[in-house]
C-alpha cells in the first residue's frame, strides 16, 4: 500500500522546482480519476507547406502505399490519419502568407482592411483543459515571438522560440541570483537532478514499482535535455577562434532549421509528461536564411517557391524531409510505453500540418493534414473533395469534444468531421 501524494509535488532546490510526472499514487488530478490520463492536445504548423506530390497517397483508405514523404513516418502508420481535402474558407488575405495568422483560428480574409482575429482552438483548449496545470498552456515558435495562438480578444501570444529559456521557464525557480547560479551549473554539466538527489530517493520509496519505472525514464530525458541545452549556450558565450583570412558573409544562427525544431520537440514530451500544461503549439516558421544542411544552397522561402524546378524541388525536399524526421522522433518519443503500458501518444491528440496546402503557389486550399494520437482509431488516408474541401474546422471541432470539451461549433465549422 502506498500513501498518496499530492499532484502538486515538486522537487525543490534554491533556484530549480522540477514538476513530476502523473503517478499512480498521486491524489487524482482535477476532473480525473486515480489511475485516468487526461487528455492534451498538441498543434504543429510548417508555415511554408509539404509538397503534395511527395505526401498524398494515390489512393485513399487503409490500403494506400506509402509515398515519399510517408515512409519517413512509416513506423508510426498505425497512429496516425493523413488528410486531404480539408481548409478554412475565404482565406484570401492582403499578402500570400497572411494565413500564417488564421491556422488555428479560421478567421476570414486575414490582413484586409478591418480584419480582427478570433481565438485559436489551442487556447479554447486551454480555457477548459489549463485550470489544472501550471500553465494553461504554452506556445512555441521555431525562430521568433511571432505564434499562431490568438487570445479571445483575437491577440497574439508571443511564443517561446528559446529551449533554454523555455527550460528555465519550466523548471527554474527562485531569484535570479539563484537562477544564474542553477544555470552556472548546467553549463559545468552538473544535473538539477544531482541537487534533489535525497528528495528523488525518498519519493522513489513513496511510490509502485512503475512508478520508479516512469520516474526513471522522466529523469533521463530531463539530463538528455540539460546536456543539449549547456551545449548551446555554450557556443553562445566561447570565444570564436582568430584567423588570419578576410572574415567572409556570416551565416546566421537562423540557418539551423532543424537544430532549432529539435530542440523544442525534445522539451514537449516533458511538457506533457511533467503535466505543466495540457496544451502546446508550435509554429515551423520561415528563418529567413539558408537552412545548413547537405545538399541546400537556398532559403526555404524560396525553395518554396519551386516553379517546378527540378533543383529547387530537389532541395525543398531535404528540408522537409528534415522536418518530418523530426516529427516522427516526437512521435516515437511520445509513443513509448510506460510500466504501466500506457503511452502520452494515446492521450495526446497530435495535429501537424499547414496553413498552405500548396506553397508553389500561395493556395490555402488542400491542406496537408496528420491527426496522430488521442485515442483515435488511426491507419489511413482520408481524401475529401479536391475542389470543394470540407472546413479543417470540422476536425477542430472533433479534436475538442474528443477532449472532452463540447463545443459545437469552431470557427468556419459545419459539424464535427466523422471519417
Amino acid at each position: 500500500m502506498h500513501t498518496p501524494i499530492s499532484r502538486r509535488t515538486v522537487l525543490r532546490v534554491a533556484g530549480a522546482a522540477l514538476s513530476l510526472p502523473l503517478l499512480e499514487v498521486m491524489n487524482p488530478s482535477i476532473g480525473f480519476e486515480p489511475g485516468e490520463q487526461p487528455k492534451r492536445m498538441l498543434m504543429i504548423c510548417n508555415a511554408l507547406g509539404l509538397l503534395p506530390g511527395a505526401l498524398f497517397p494515390k489512393t485513399s483508405g487503409n490500403a494506400y502505399e506509402n509515398t515519399e514523404y510517408l515512409e519517413l513516418l512509416k513506423k508510426h502508420r498505425s497512429d496516425f490519419t493523413l488528410f486531404s481535402g480539408l481548409s478554412h474558407p475565404d482565406q484570401n488575405g492582403k499578402q500570400p502568407h497572411d494565413t500564417e495568422m488564421t491556422f488555428l483560428t479560421a478567421a476570414i480574409n486575414p490582413g484586409l482592411g478591418g480584419f480582427k482575429n478570433t481565438i485559436s482552438v489551442d487556447q479554447v483548449g486551454a480555457m477548459h483543459l489549463g485550470h489544472s496545470t501550471r500553465f494553461p498552456s504554452i506556445t512555441l515558435g521555431s525562430n521568433t515571438q511571432q505564434s499562431q495562438s490568438y487570445d479571445s480578444n483575437g491577440v497574439m501570444l508571443p511564443a517561446d522560440c528559446r529551449p533554454s529559456r523555455l527550460f528555465t521557464k519550466l523548471f527554474l525557480a527562485g531569484s535570479p541570483k539563484e537562477q544564474r547560479r542553477q544555470k552556472q551549473r548546467l553549463a559545468e554539466g552538473r544535473s538539477i537532478l544531482d541537487a534533489v538527489g535525497d528528495q528523488t530517493k525518498t519519493l522513489k520509496r513513496q511510490v509502485s514499482e512503475g512508478d520508479r519505472k516512469q520516474l526513471e525514464e522522466y529523469f533521463h530525458a530531463i539530463r538528455a535535455a540539460e546536456k543539449e541545452l549547456a551545449a548551446s549556450d555554450a557556443w553562445l558565450d566561447r570565444p570564436k577562434p582568430k584567423v588570419d583570412v578576410e572574415i567572409p558573409e556570416d551565416i546566421p544562427e537562423s540557418s539551423e532549421l532543424i537544430g532549432k525544431i529539435r530542440g523544442l520537440m525534445n522539451l514537449i514530451p516533458l511538457i506533457l509528461q511533467s503535466d505543466s500544461t495540457r496544451v502546446v503549439s508550435l509554429m515551423i516558421q520561415d528563418h529567413h536564411a539558408v537552412p545548413n544542411m547537405a545538399g541546400v544552397q537556398a532559403g526555404h522561402h524560396p525553395l518554396s517557391h519551386h516553379g517546378q524546378d527540378p533543383a529547387k524541388i530537389a532541395q525543398l525536399k531535404i528540408i522537409e524531409s528534415g522536418i518530418l524526421s523530426n516529427f516522427s522522433d516526437l512521435l516515437t518519443k511520445l509513443g513509448q510505453p510506460s510500466e504501466r503500458g500506457t503511452r502520452l501518444l494515446d492521450h495526446t491528440a497530435v495535429l501537424f500540418g499547414s496553413n498552405l496546402g500548396n506553397a508553389n503557389a500561395h493556395d490555402p486550399r488542400n491542406l496537408p493534414i496528420i491527426l496522430a494520437g488521442g485515442g483515435y482509431d488511426h491507419g489511413q488516408y482520408i481524401a475529401f473533395e479536391k475542389k470543394k474541401n470540407t472546413p479543417l474546422c470540422n476536425l477542430f471541432v472533433n479534436m475538442l469534444n474528443h477532449a472532452g470539451i463540447r463545443n459545437d461549433s469552431f470557427g468556419t465549422s459545419t459539424g464535427s468531421l466523422s471519417w
